[in-house]
């Protein structure tokens, strides 16, 4: 698995997203991306599955100092009090003593930024989180994170994928070394069938699919965690390591959306 290195951290470009994975389908797809080498995992209070994501990490044979493992907290519990408490209790369903990142879900309003980020520097500054980050925040909203909180913002992980640009935030978190994690990478699957991604897969014998991971994973500073629930899918987002787009490739895709 390859990386990428932001803040003299190294994160896997590729993780697992676990977004409707539920109950038993969820600790099997987990536990066989583990075994496949999907070393990025990622997970969330309001997904519902943090207790089946740590069983697959805890059962499976891949050390847990291995694992990139983030989860996020969810908006009702934003304020001080609840982000710890409910931090504590996605460790105890994740089965582990700390996360690699820690993320705000969504921006709420009505709650203080600086209340939440205050929270999330005492986890860290606790080891329950190795790294603090966001979720769906603009750049001007990370921008202002970044300067509220006592540690340095990671990450801010957004939907993004040829069919939704992300430019300035992209822009901003080059600028700054701040990872974007790209959630929905292949927009829910509307990426197949484009007649550009089409063109380029026919030409590096991948499928749209890959092409697209390929692209964004080309740009600096971005990963992906696509959502696989089948083996084979989960195999194919990992096969793309042996092919490179050319600049010109690469900006074509990037004015897929405009």
């Amino acid at each position: 698995m390859k990386h990428v290195k932001i803040q003299e951290e190294k994160i896997p470009v590729i993780g697992f997203g676990t977004w409707s994975l539920r109950d038993r389908n969820c600790q099997e797809s987990v536990r066989d991306a583990l075994q496949l080498g999907y070393r990025h995992i990622d997970t969330a209070q309001i997904y519902g599955n943090e207790k089946e994501v740590g069983k697959a990490i805890k059962d499976s044979e891949v050390d847990r100092e291995e694992v990139f493992l983030t989860t996020k907290i969810w908006k009702t519990n934003m304020r001080y009090e609840d982000a710890l408490d409910s931090t504590e209790k996605s460790l105890k369903r994740l089965k582990v003593d700390y996360v690699d990142l820690l993320l705000i879900h969504w921006p709420v309003k009505g709650i203080p930024l600086k209340e939440t980020l205050g929270a999330m520097d005492h986890l860290k500054s606790s080891d329950k989180a190795g790294l603090i980050g966001v979720s769906n925040f603009d750049a001007d909203l990370l921008d202002k994170a970044r300067r509220i909180s006592n540690h340095q913002i990671f990450s801010d992980q957004v939907e993004y994928n040829p069919l939704h640009s992300q430019r300035k935030l992209v822009d901003y978190c080059s600028k700054n070394d701040i990872l974007l994690t790209a959630y929905s990478p292949l927009a829910k699957g509307r990426v197949l069938g484009n007649s550009t991604l089409k063109e380029f897969g026919e030409k590096y014998d991948k499928t749209e699919a890959q092409v697209t991971l390929r692209w964004l994973i080309q740009q600096e500073n971005v990963v992906a965690i696509p959502k696989a629930s089948s083996e084979n899918h989960r195999k194919e987002n990992l096969d793309i390591f042996d092919f490179q787009l050319n600049p010109k490739e690469m900006e074509k895709i990037s004015n897929i959306g405009g």
